[in-house]
């Protein structure tokens, strides 16, 4: 019986550079098939407007950072892999198998980190928030991520590359993993046995109650690509979120979701308090009884009195025949019971 170490030390061979090319068309048709599945089976019914806006915008954020990104992208992070490759910590190691598994194991932990920082200070969740804010889940929610929340993003794994001296293979695998899971993570699907799986990886289950809108459920699920660190460090949730996106008004449109992950809001609407046309009535109507001393027989006098000048106030020459007079006779009989009691028009 072979034991795990010399299974990783017999006959390995790490496969060589795959042309960018080529990983450009995987991650392209995984994209494809996964979309595919979300529109023919997906997990919660998104209304197509709504999730047409959500494609538009996180498209649109995933070009920008595409290009404007590009002096911190995946062949940055291969120039400095190729540099300090045989300087970093796992230099000492002689297997190529063991540099393998770590150098996966500590990238896909860094993220697990980092995400979690992104929820811990404010500072960070800043632009991480840019990410939640999608109410829409699907799978270009994946892409829907702040351009300097990206950068940064790119500096520490940079940093990490140099520190342990992850070999190129290592590094283009790695990014190729984690971009294939996270959209798959991010599908509106669901499947048998996810659940199941949900041990090993993380699953479209998992990160959708990340996605909740409330904070007890979505500090949690922080792993990219393994469960493994959210039951080590006791951050894994299994619940059902019952609304997702983030509290509060927030953009969904580009331009203003970049403006957005910077703290700029929307600007808030007035808002218009209904008039409460009986309450006014009985009011003025009130007074009017009031002057008069409660005096008897000026009890219809005073009501619609009170009734012609309100709705001449609030509806300018609008004839009052346009108030429904059934409503106002139900009203009518409120006030002479309040004129009988000589309450004051806050005991309504």
């Amino acid at each position: 019986m072979l034991s795990p170490t010399t299974l990783l030390e017999f006959n390995f061979r790490w496969p060589t550079m795959v042309p960018a090319e080529v990983l450009a068309l995987t991650l392209f048709m995984v994209f494809a098939i996964l979309a595919t599945l979300e529109f023919q089976a997906p997990r919660e019914k998104l209304p197509k407007k709504h999730l047409r806006q959500s494609y538009k915008t996180n498209i649109g954020l995933f070009i920008i950072n595409s290009i404007g990104l590009s002096l911190v992208s995946a062949s940055t992070l291969l120039v400095l892999a190729e540099r300090y490759s045989d300087k970093g910590l796992l230099s000492t190691l002689s297997s190529p198998a063991w540099k393998a598994v770590l150098s996966f194991l500590m990238l896909d932990l860094l993220m697990y980190l980092w995400h979690k920082a992104s929820h811990s200070f404010d500072c960070l969740w800043m632009f991480h928030k840019v990410h939640h804010n999608d109410p829409y889940l699907n799978i270009t929610t994946s892409f829907r991520i702040h351009f300097l929340e990206l950068f940064i993003t790119n500096v520490l794994k940079a940093i990490l590359i140099i520190f342990l001296g992850i070999e190129q293979a290592m590094v283009l695998t790695s990014e190729a993993i984690m971009t294939l899971f996270i959209m798959f993570h991010h599908t509106n699907i669901s499947f048998k046995g996810e659940n199941l799986l949900g041990n090993l990886i993380i699953v479209p289950s998992l990160h959708r109650t990340h996605h909740s809108t409330q904070r007890s459920e979505h500090d949690s699920n922080y792993g990219a690509v393994l469960s493994l660190w959210d039951q080590l460090f006791g951050t894994r949730s299994e619940l059902k979120p019952a609304e997702i996106g983030i509290k509060g008004n927030s953009p969904q449109d580009l331009v203003n979701l970049i403006k957005f992950g910077f703290g700029f809001t929307l600007p808030t609407q007035p808002t218009v308090q209904p008039v409460n046309l009986d309450a006014m009535i009985a009011e003025a109507a009130y007074y009017k009884a009031e002057k008069r001393g409660f005096s008897p027989g000026n009890d219809i006098r005073d009501w619609l009195e009170a009734k012609s000048e309100i709705i001449a106030l609030v509806y300018g020459d609008m004839s009052v025949k346009n108030i429904s007079a059934r409503k106002h006779k139900c009203n009518y009989f409120k006030f002479m019971n309040l004129n009988i009691n000589h309450t004051s028009i806050q005991d309504f």
